[in-house]
């Protein structure tokens, strides 16, 4: 990733995270809420080559970390996004045979959502934090899993045009 798509990529994040702040939080969706940047997210890393998919991660979590709706210790949303990026990272080419079709796109980030909640509450627990409880946070994970599932068929097809157009000549080739 250049600098000129590092750059491009953190200010597209952080419109998708105010959109996320001041539209999608304030919706009251039945079962539990919808993390909308998490998708958008895990949509990108998932379409990035190399360790591209490791800087979105690292950026997208300092972005969530600065978020005055979430009461954890700066650097954990950082710490596990940029853990789930080199997992992304490291499977490149397993992860392209997701990408490719539209259904197992899909799948792929309703069931990376739900991993990547349930990492930062196991980080959480690790932490010795107060996470509530694991009913509470089974249906809010399994929740915006569903969530994640009926929207994405809207999202990536837009995240798939937002990267070609994100590209660089140089990265085009």
């Amino acid at each position: 990733m250049s600098w000129q798509r590092g750059l491009i990529n953190t200010t597209f994040l952080f419109l998708i995270f105010i959109f996320q702040e001041a539209a999608i939080s304030k919706i009251k969706f039945p079962i539990t809420g919808f993390s909308f940047y998490i998708a958008v997210l895990l949509g990108l890393m998932a379409l990035e080559e190399g360790y591209g998919a490791i800087i979105l991660g690292f950026i997208g979590g300092l972005i969530l970390d600065i978020s005055p709706s979430v009461d954890s210790p700066l650097g954990k949303w950082a710490f596990v996004l940029t853990l789930v990026g080199y997992i992304f990272s490291i499977n490149t080419e397993s992860i392209g045979d997701f990408t490719s079709g539209p259904l197992a796109f899909i799948l792929f980030i309703s069931i990376g959502s739900a991993i990547t909640l349930l990492a930062f509450l196991g980080l959480g627990v690790i932490l010795g934090e107060n996470n509530g409880t694991v009913g509470h946070n089974l249906v809010a994970v399994i929740g915006n899993s569903l969530w994640t599932l009926l929207f994405a068929p809207i999202l990536l097809p837009a995240l798939n045009k937002y990267r070609k157009i994100s590209l660089t000549s140089r990265e085009r080739m």
